[in-house]
């Protein structure tokens, strides 16, 4: 590092979910952490999802009257979806380590999370979908990013890390990082915590790991360049999972907006250009990204009442794409037939299989990529692993920078995955920062 580099006991590149809750975690411990945020504040992946974290055990169940979920039965729905493919010390670490940190989260920090309830999500087996009031990942970030405030942890924003520094064992002296001028500057430290991001908005990447997804809509965060694995790559790290990602299968067209899926475990349909129903919805709104682009002009039609108009409202997300136009009305399924472009007697014949009822709600959506759930190989203390399987000796990893609980593909993709890796993931780290540094947290 160049002489008189300040340093810090630990580095945390990028302040989503995962570097926030880290923070929170080292702060609490007593450990200084500065945290490199490229952006002028907290955004990142985290803003853009729907801020919903599954949990089991928590203090927000027990008080909900959900007495029966426990991490084994998490852990089993996470391999369910993932077909087993997702990797099993992972699943079984974040499963156990959400709970705490969650419950963390709202007695020390005044997170004030409650139960997600009405609906399942796919694959989840019990209600476990934790959120704060305002029902939003941009609330959630913000929320984090106060409580670490407050705590103490320190946040340079405009600062884009561009390079890691290490000496010959590879253990990591720094970083540096870019401000807005060009200028760059330096950080030196104990330890290191990638947090950063994932390679849905790299081309190149995605072409290479998720070739059926190249042409198909980003609605990520521009952040998620795919630095973390170049670093790697540079380091000697392993790579795993790049196969696997989280798509959706209603994003709306052309307002560019993300259509809750609640709509679609309590009756809502999706429909081709001919009025066709193409796939089982209740599925999983990530795999059904990949139907609904093999559909004539990569896109469909979610179909739904004025029952389930009443709860798309209650998620802010659907109230935004509402008031840009999304949802179109029908009174009859003529008149949907008209709006879709299709026969009339098919769509008739497709109504007549559900609990629809007019009045009607359209919206034109298409499939797109949300965040991968592939990266830098970590073991159960996210440490991050050389190729020859053994683990660097201060470089962790976590959230979007790392390897995920979803497997290999689009279809194992539990929803709530991404944070769940995220904030687990990040009390994790902090965990192993601290033995890194002799201290216990």
């Amino acid at each position: 590092m160049p002489p008189g580099t300040p340093e810090v006991p630990v580095a945390i590149v990028g302040s989503g979910a995962c570097g926030l809750t880290a923070a929170l975690m080292l702060r609490d411990a007593g450990i200084d952490c500065v945290l490199l945020e490229r952006d002028a504040r907290a955004q990142g992946s985290t803003a853009l999802s729907s801020g919903f974290i599954p949990a089991a055990g928590t203090r927000v169940q027990r008080d909900a009257g959900v007495l029966d979920d426990s991490a084994e039965r998490f852990a089993h729905d996470i391999q369910a979806k993932a077909q087993g493919t997702a990797a099993p010390h992972l699943v079984a670490a974040y499963c156990a380590a959400i709970a705490p940190a969650m419950d963390a989260l709202q007695s020390r920090h005044a997170l004030r999370f409650e139960l997600l309830s009405g609906f399942r999500y796919p694959g989840h087996s019990a209600l476990r979908m934790h959120t704060l009031a305002q029902r939003t990942g941009a609330a959630l970030v913000a929320a984090l990013e106060s409580a670490a405030q407050r705590a103490g942890a320190i946040q340079v924003t405009d600062a884009t890390v561009r390079e890691l520094w290490c000496d010959a064992t590879t253990r990591i002296l720094g970083a540096g990082y870019e401000r807005p001028d060009g200028a760059m500057e330096h950080l030196a430290c104990r330890a290191l915590l990638l947090a950063c991001n994932g390679f849905g908005g790299n081309p190149e990447m995605v072409r290479e790991w998720l070739p059926e997804m190249r042409d198909a809509v980003f609605a990520g965060h521009s952040g998620n360049d795919g630095s973390a694995i170049a670093w790697g790559r540079q380091l000697g790290a392993r790579l795993a999972d790049l196969g696997g990602y989280q798509g959706h299968g209603a994003w709306a067209v052309p307002q560019g907006a993300l259509i809750t899926w609640a709509l679609m475990m309590e009756g809502g349909i999706q429909v081709n250009a001919e009025g066709r129903r193409f796939h089982d919805e209740t599925g999983g709104y990530s795999e059904a990204a990949l139907q609904v682009l093999a559909q004539p002009g990569g896109t469909a039609w979610t179909l739904f009442d004025s029952r389930l108009l009443a709860l798309g409202r209650t998620f802010p997300d659907f109230v935004a794409a509402e008031a840009a136009g999304a949802v179109r009305h029908a009174d009859a399924p003529q008149a949907l037939a008209a709006l879709i472009g299709c026969d009339a007697e098919i769509l008739c014949a497709t109504l007549a299989g559900t609990r629809l009822a007019p009045p009607y709600c359209a919206i034109r959506v298409t499939g797109a990529l949300f965040h991968t759930q592939g990266g830098l190989d970590i073991d159960a203390q996210c440490r991050v692993l050389r190729n020859d399987g053994a683990a660097l000796p201060n470089l962790l990893a976590a959230g979007g920078a790392a390897r995920g609980v979803s497997g290999n593909a689009v279809w194992g993709y539990l929803s709530g995955n991404g944070l769940l890796s995220a904030v687990a993931g990040g009390a994790i780290a902090a965990r192993s920062a601290a033995l890194e540094l002799g201290a216990k947290a």
